[in-house]
C-alpha cells in the first residue's frame, strides 16, 4: 500500500487503520460462517447478537442507561432526521424550536416548517454563525414540542459547551460531528442523532438514541416504516439494515474503548486542535480564525487567509504534500482541518508544520 494521506476530511472522515484492517480480513468471510457479512441475512442470530452489541456499547461509551434508552439504526443521515424529527414529535397545536448556528441548523429547522409550526428560539446567522448565541437569548413561545440544538457545527466549526436549561421541553441534539469526541451529560435530552460518517463509522447507518417515555408521545397518524416506534419495536430490523456499517461501527465503538474511552479522547482532540489553533493565532494575521475562541470546535477547525488566490495555492500545496480534506465547505469557502477521533496526533502535527512554513514562505515572499 501506499503511505496514507493525512485524512482532515470532514465526512466520510478518517477511519483508524486497525479498524480497516479487521474489516478487511474479515470480508470474505465473517467469523467462520463461510460468507461474507454483506450476503449474511439481517435475521440471523449472528447479524442479531451483532446489532444488539452494537447499540449496549453505544450507550456505555455515551454514559446513558439502557433501561431509559432506545438506539436506532436507521438511513438517510442526519438530513433524513431533520424531517423524521417533526414529523413524529411535532404535534398540533405545539410549536418546534430551533437554535441556529449554522448551516445544518438552518436546513433542521427549514424541514420542520413544512411539517408544522416552527419558530427560532435565537440566531447567530447576523453575525455570520461566528459564534453561538448565549443560552439566555434562547426564547421559548407557545406550546414547545421541543427545543432543537446542532450541538457542533460541521461547516463553520463552533460548537456548544453548554447545554440550556428548559424546563420540561423536551431537548434534542444533532451530535453528528462531535459525538464520543468529548464527555457531555445526555441525560437531560430526550433525543440525539448522528450520522456516522463521523466518528462512528462508515456512512450508511444513522443512529438515533431516544427516551422510551417520549418515543411513546410519537405520531401515529405517519407510515410505519417513518415512526421511531416502529424501528425500536423492531430493534432496527423492520427491514433490511446497513448491516456492514453497522459492523463497521461496532469495531469504531471497540476501538474507542481500546483508547481509554470518551475522556481521553476528548484531551487528545483537544491537544490536537491545540496545534492548529495555536499556528492560526500565533501567524501575526496570515491565518484568521472564524469562530470567537470561546465557541471553537475540536472538530472541525475553520480559518481564512488573505483571499482566495492564496487560499487555492494552500489547497494544491497541501495535496502535494499529503494532506487530503483541507478545502471550505463549498458554500462558504475557506479552510477547513477536521479532527475527528480517528486522526491521529502526528497528522495534526505535521499540518501545523506545513501551516507555519507556509506562512514563513509566503510571508518572505
Amino acid at each position: 500500500m501506499t503511505k496514507r494521506l493525512y485524512n482532515f476530511n470532514p465526512g466520510p472522515a478518517a477511519l483508524p487503520l486497525e479498524v480497516l484492517e479487521e474489516a478487511q480480513a474479515t470480508f470474505v468471510d465473517f467469523q467462520g460462517n463461510g460468507i461474507s457479512l454483506l450476503e449474511m441475512s439481517h435475521r440471523s442470530r449472528g447479524v442479531e447478537e451483532l446489532n444488539h452489541e452494537t447499540q449496549q456499547l453505544l450507550l456505555q461509551l455515551l454514559n446513558l442507561p439502557t433501561s431509559e434508552y432506545d438506539v436506532l439504526f436507521m438511513g438517510g443521515g442526519a438530513s433524513a432526521q431533520f424531517a423524521l424529527l417533526p414529523m413524529n414529535f411535532l404535534h398540533a397545536n405545539q410549536t418546534a424550536h430551533y437554535v441556529l448556528t449554522g448551516s445544518f441548523a438552518e436546513k433542521a429547522y427549514k424541514e420542520a416548517t413544512y411539517i408544522g409550526q416552527a419558530a427560532i428560539a435565537a440566531s447567530s446567522r447576523s453575525q455570520n454563525w461566528s459564534h453561538i448565541p448565549i443560552l439566555d437569548e434562547i426564547q421559548l413561545s407557545g406550546n414547545p414540542a421541543y427545543l432543537h440544538l446542532t450541538l457542533n457545527n460541521t461547516i463553520e466549526g463552533s460548537r456548544f459547551n453548554s447545554i440550556p436549561n428548559v424546563g420540561s421541553t423536551p431537548l434534542v441534539a444533532d451530535m453528528t460531528s462531535d459525538i464520543l469526541s468529548r464527555k457531555l451529560d445526555l441525560q437531560p435530552f430526550s433525543m440525539i442523532y448522528a450520522g456516522a460518517q463521523k466518528n462512528l463509522g462508515p456512512a450508511g447507518v444513522t443512529v438515533a438514541i431516544i427516551r422510551k417515555d417520549w418515543l411513546l408521545q410519537g405520531s401515529k397518524l405517519i407510515p410505519e416504516i417513518m415512526r421511531y416506534e416502529t424501528f425500536a419495536k423492531h430493534q432496527s430490523l423492520f427491514n433490511t439494515p446497513p448491516v456492514h456499517a453497522i459492523y463497521m461501527m461496532n469495531l469504531m465503538l471497540k476501538w474507542v474503548l481500546q483508547q481509554g474511552g470518551v475522556a481521553a479522547l476528548e484531551q487528545q482532540n483537544a491537544g490536537k486542535a491545540k496545534l492548529i489553533y495555536d499556528v492560526i493565532d500565533n501567524s501575526s494575521g496570515f491565518y484568521t480564525g472564524i469562530i470567537a475562541h470561546k465557541d471553537r470546535s475540536d472538530m472541525n477547525i475553520t480559518w481564512r487567509m488573505a483571499n482566495e488566490a492564496l487560499e487555492k495555492a494552500f489547497i494544491q500545496e497541501s495535496l502535494a504534500h499529503g494532506f487530503e480534506g483541507l478545502a471550505g465547505h463549498r458554500s462558504v469557502g475557506g479552510l477547513r482541518a477536521s479532527g475527528y477521533n480517528a486522526v491521529p496526533v502526528e497528522a495534526c502535527q505535521a499540518l501545523a508544520e506545513f501551516m507555519t512554513a507556509f506562512a514563513e514562505q509566503h510571508v518572505s515572499a
